[in-house]
């Protein structure tokens, strides 16, 4: 089998999907997309095409090696995330080569079903989820206006109350993490975080930016709350230091952007041995969520998984939540087929990344 075509399309609402085409007839699926530099991504993974042409696309691995090695320039959001789409779509190929799914290449499913984590930012959307059978939520930092570096007592009091009343509303029994999404400062996050700590968040997320591993460090050995990063963090290398450093006990790698599927997996063993968790990061589409699936089915320290669509519109058979879990898909590959019919509507878009000022001197605020 040898790869003839790789083709990129943007697909809103702010998404680039991926083909590789063979010679045997077998398309590959991926996502290679990093929010807000989709025509970037694009080209990227232009430049990769020249290297993929005329190969066998099932090993895998070895391309990995070659397009991540021999760029010399290693790493970084754009170069890692046209990556990570381009080994989606070769593990997609190779597991329809042999007609099982991914998982199974390594060395079968470690669990029968899927743990599905749900956006939430208020009581009654959390009941009605929790009516459907889920178990696990998310919420940001609810305030009245972005955070400064060094927030008053009525900032914390209100955000603290927020949370509070989903926890009243879903009881002990449901998980709910706060994302502070790196937009925290660490002054203020310390004290946030000790005053959420009595209505006990399943992980708090970012709580601040994540290019000072020693501060995050810093701000764990602060909480017995366990803290969550990696959405913005690539491959093994930028997780070992998280691990090393205990920065974080629930790592959150995004298969768009740390590397792929395969590489998550090597960060998921390192993570092993840390007595981490993982919970892969993933607001992107349905593509992307097909192939965190295949992951979360292969390791064994899978807590819940992100998602913003089950692919209704976009895939012939979108997934299934039933009790707030998904079962493992059985197709071979990534277990997805695209409805190019109902996406028909939905290709090309504009998306830009926010652009955001504190209401009280317009300085920029982090997104």
């Amino acid at each position: 089998m040898k790869i003839t075509r790789v083709e990129t399309f943007l697909v809103k609402p702010r998404w680039l999907f991926l083909k590789i085409h063979t010679d045997e007839g077998l398309v590959g699926l991926g996502e290679p997309i990093l929010e807000g530099r989709a025509l970037t991504c694009a080209r990227a993974v232009d430049e990769l095409a020249p290297y993929l042409l005329g190969k066998d696309p099932r090993r895998v691995v070895h391309h990995w090696q070659a397009m991540y090695r021999h760029a010399f320039y290693r790493g970084g959001p754009i170069l890692t995330s046209a990556l990570s789409g381009v080994e989606q779509a070769l593990w997609d190929l190779a597991g329809k080569a042999l007609g099982v799914p991914v998982y199974q290449l390594f060395g079968g499913p470690t669990r029968d079903r899927i743990r599905m984590y749900k956006h939430v930012g208020d009581p009654e959307a959390l009941l009605d989820w929790k009516a459907e059978g889920f178990t696990a939520f998310k919420t940001g930092v609810q305030s009245e206006s972005p955070a400064r570096a060094i927030e008053n007592k009525a900032f914390v009091d209100r955000a603290v109350e927020r949370f509070a009343a989903l926890r009243e509303a879903g009881g002990p029994d449901v998980d709910i993490a706060i994302d502070f999404h790196g937009a925290i400062s660490p002054q203020t996050a310390r004290v946030l975080i000790k005053a959420l700590e009595p209505y006990q968040p399943m992980f708090i997320e970012e709580p601040c930016q994540c290019q000072n591993v020693d501060v995050m460090a810093d701000i764990a050995r602060g909480t017995h709350l366990p803290i969550a990063a990696g959405e913005r963090v690539f491959t093994k290398w930028g997780f070992r230091e998280l691990l090393e450093k205990r920065a974080a006990s629930v790592l959150q790698p995004d298969l768009c952007h740390a590397g792929g599927i395969h590489e998550v997996r090597i960060i998921a063993g390192m993570a092993e041995s840390y007595y981490a968790a993982i919970a892969p990061h993933n607001p992107l589409g349905p593509i992307s969520l097909a192939a965190c699936i295949q992951l979360d089915a292969s390791i064994p320290n899978f807590v819940a998984q992100e998602h913003t669509t089950l692919g209704e519109g976009y895939l012939k058979n979108p997934f299934v939540c039933r009790d707030g879990f998904v079962d493992l898909p059985a197709g071979p590959g990534l277990g997805i087929e695209l409805d190019e019919n109902a996406m028909a509507d939905q290709i090309d878009h504009s998306w830009r990344n926010p652009e955001t000022y504190h209401p009280d001197d317009n300085s920029v605020v982090d997104w």
